[in-house]
C-alpha cells in the first residue's frame, strides 16, 4: 500500500524550455523528442510498479504543444481553407504521437509559418499524458483493471480525462485553452490518443497502417475483391502500392504470400493497400448500422485522411432503377439519429464537386459508359438513412411519403452518417452505393435473386471506388479540402 494520494510528492521530467523555430522539420522533431521524453518516464514509472517497487510519488509527464503567436490581422490568400488562421492572437494545441503524424505536422506547421510569416514555439503543455496512453505504444504491456495493483492507479498515474477527450473543437462548442490561447489543431492530444487505441481495438490493425484514402464498405464481398485487387497490384512495380495489411497486422508485400485464417474477426475488420507516401487505400468493413459508421469515422477522423467514400450496397426506391445499378448520393435524408446531438439535422450535408467528379468519371471510366448512357446504370440523388434495417415493416404511409417528398432514389443504414461525420470532421466525402433489392417493388434481399448483371456490377463497384480514390490522389489537397467545410474561425490546422 501507499500512503494518502495528498502525501504523495509528485514527480516529473525535468521541465523543456520553449524552443522557436522556423524550420517546420526541427519542430516537429522536437516534439518527437519531448514526447518520447514523456512517454518513456512514464513507462519506466509504470514498469517499477508492475515488477513490485512501491511508488514513491505522484508520477506526471507532459505531452508536447505547439504554439503560436499571430500578430496582426493582415489577410492571407483568400482561396486557402486551412494552414491559416482568421483572427490574430495566440494559438496552441498539445500533441501526440508526433513521431505516427510526422508527415502531417510537418506540413501543417509548415504552411502557418509561410502564410503568416512566423516562427513556432515548441515546449511541454499543462496536459498531463494519462499513463494508459503512454502503455499503449507497447504491444507487451497492458494497463490492469482497478484493483490489480496494490493501489489504485489514479493515486499514483493520471489518466484519462473526459474534460480534454471530446470533440467540442469540431463540434465548434470549444471556449479558449486554460491559459486564454486557442485551440491550433481540431483535435487534442487525449482525444486522438483515445482514438488511436480505439482503431486497434475495433478494426485489428495498427494505426500507422491507415492511409490517406478511405473506403467503407457493408459487404464482405467488397473485402474479397480488395484483397484480389492488392494482390495484382503488388505484382505490377508500377502500380506504386507496397504492401497489403490485413488485420491482425498481417503484412503481404509479395502477391503470392498466404495470409493465416482462422483468427476472430474484429467488429469492424481494416484492410491497408499502402504507399510509402501514405497515400495508399484502406478498406473498412464497418457492417451495418449508423453505430459502426459514426464509430469506424470518428475515429478514423484523427488521422486526418484526404478523402472518405462509401461503397456499400442499398435499397433501390425507385421502379426504374435494377438490381446493380449504381446511385451517386449528392444530399442526405438524414434519420439515422446518431449524430443529432453533434450535428443538428437542420445542417445541410453539401455535395462537394471534387469528389462527385471524381466518382461519375470513375463509373464512366469501369463501366465504359457515358453522357446519356451512363444514366441508364446510375442515378443521381438523395439518399436516406435510417436506423431501422425493418423498416419495411412498419405501416408503409408515412415512411414512402416521406421518401417520395424528400426525392430519395436510395435508402441505406451508412451513408448519411459517414458523409456527416465528414462534414464534422472536416474530411472530404462522398458516397457510390450499388442497388441490391427493391422493397417497395417486390424484390426484397433474398437469397438467389441475384442476376448476372449484378453480380458484374457488384465486382465493378469496388474497381471504381479504387479508381475515385486514385483520381483524388492526383488532385491538389487544397481542392480536396474544400473550404466548404471549414467554418467562421478554423483552426490553422487541417
Amino acid at each position: 500500500m501507499i500512503p494518502d494520494n495528498r502525501l504523495l510528492p509528485i514527480e516529473t521530467p525535468i521541465p523543456a524550455e520553449r524552443a522557436y523555430f522556423d524550420d517546420p522539420a526541427a519542430a516537429v522533431e522536437r516534439l518527437i523528442q519531448l514526447y518520447q521524453r514523456a512517454s518513456s518516464f512514464l513507462l519506466d514509472r509504470f514498469v517499477e510498479t508492475l515488477e513490485g517497487v512501491t511508488p514513491r510519488a505522484r508520477y506526471r509527464a507532459f505531452y508536447p504543444e505547439v504554439r503560436m503567436i499571430v500578430p496582426s490581422h493582415s489577410k492571407t490568400d483568400s482561396r486557402l481553407s486551412f494552414g491559416h488562421v482568421a483572427i490574430p492572437g495566440t494559438y496552441a494545441s498539445s500533441i501526440t504521437r508526433p513521431d505516427l503524424f510526422r508527415g502531417y505536422l510537418t506540413e501543417q506547421i509548415g504552411l502557418v509559418m509561410k502564410n503568416h510569416n512566423i516562427p513556432v514555439a515548441v515546449g511541454d503543455s499543462d496536459t498531463p499524458m494519462p499513463v494508459h496512453f503512454a502503455v499503449a505504444t507497447q504491444s507487451d504491456l497492458n494497463v490492469p483493471q482497478e484493483g490489480v495493483l496494490n493501489f489504485s492507479l489514479r493515486d499514483v498515474f493520471d489518466v484519462p480525462d473526459l474534460n480534454t477527450t471530446n470533440d467540442d473543437i469540431v463540434n465548434g462548442t470549444a471556449g479558449p485553452n486554460p491559459d486564454g490561447s486557442q485551440p491550433m489543431a481540431p483535435f487534442t492530444a487525449q482525444r486522438v490518443d483515445y482514438s488511436l487505441a480505439r482503431l486497434s481495438h475495433y478494426t485489428a490493425t495498427l494505426p500507422e497502417h491507415f492511409q490517406n484514402f478511405v473506403l467503407f464498405t457493408n459487404y464482405q464481398f467488397y473485402v474479397d475483391e480488395f484483397e484480389a485487387f492488392a494482390r495484382r497490384a503488388l505484382a505490377d512495380p508500377a502500380s506504386g502500392y507496397t504492401a497489403f495489411v490485413a488485420p491482425g497486422n498481417q503484412m503481404l508485400e509479395r502477391p503470392e504470400e498466404v495470409l493465416a485464417t482462422g483468427a476472430k474477426t474484429p467488429q469492424m475488420p481494416a484492410y491497408h493497400l499502402k504507399r510509402a507516401d501514405g497515400d495508399g487505400i484502406t478498406l473498412v468493413n464497418i457492417g451495418v448500422g449508423p453505430s459502426n459508421a459514426k464509430t469506424a469515422t470518428d475515429h478514423i477522423a484523427v488521422l486526418r485522411p484526404h478523402a472518405w467514400l462509401m461503397v456499400g450496397h442499398c435499397a433501390g426506391l425507385r421502379n426504374s432503377q435494377s438490381l446493380g445499378d449504381f446511385v451517386l448520393a449528392h444530399a442526405y435524408l438524414r434519420e439515422d439519429h446518431v449524430l443529432d446531438d453533434d450535428l443538428p439535422v437542420w445542417v445541410p450535408i453539401p455535395p462537394l464537386a471534387e469528389v462527385q467528379v471524381a466518382l461519375q468519371d470513375a463509373v464512366a471510366e469501369v463501366t465504359q459508359l457515358e453522357g446519356y448512357e451512363l444514366k441508364r446504370i446510375m442515378r443521381t440523388g438523395t439518399v436516406a438513412t435510417i436506423d431501422n434495417r425493418n423498416w419495411e415493416l412498419r405501416d408503409q404511409s408515412g415512411p414512402v411519403q416521406r421518401l417520395s417528398q424528400s426525392r430519395a432514389v436510395a435508402l441505406d443504414m451508412e451513408s448519411a452518417t459517414i458523409a456527416a461525420n465528414g462534414f464534422r470532421f472536416r474530411v472530404p466525402y462522398g458516397t457510390l452505393l450499388c442497388v441490391s433489392d427493391k422493397p417497395l417493388h417486390g424484390e426484397l434481399k433474398l437469397p438467389g435473386m441475384a442476376t448476372d448483371f449484378y453480380r458484374t456490377q457488384v465486382a465493378n463497384h469496388l474497381l471504381i471506388g479504387i479508381r475515385a480514390m486514385e483520381k483524388l490522389r492526383a488532385t491538389p489537397l487544397e481542392r480536396i479540402h474544400s473550404r466548404k467545410l471549414r467554418s467562421f474561425n478554423e483552426t490553422a490546422f487541417l
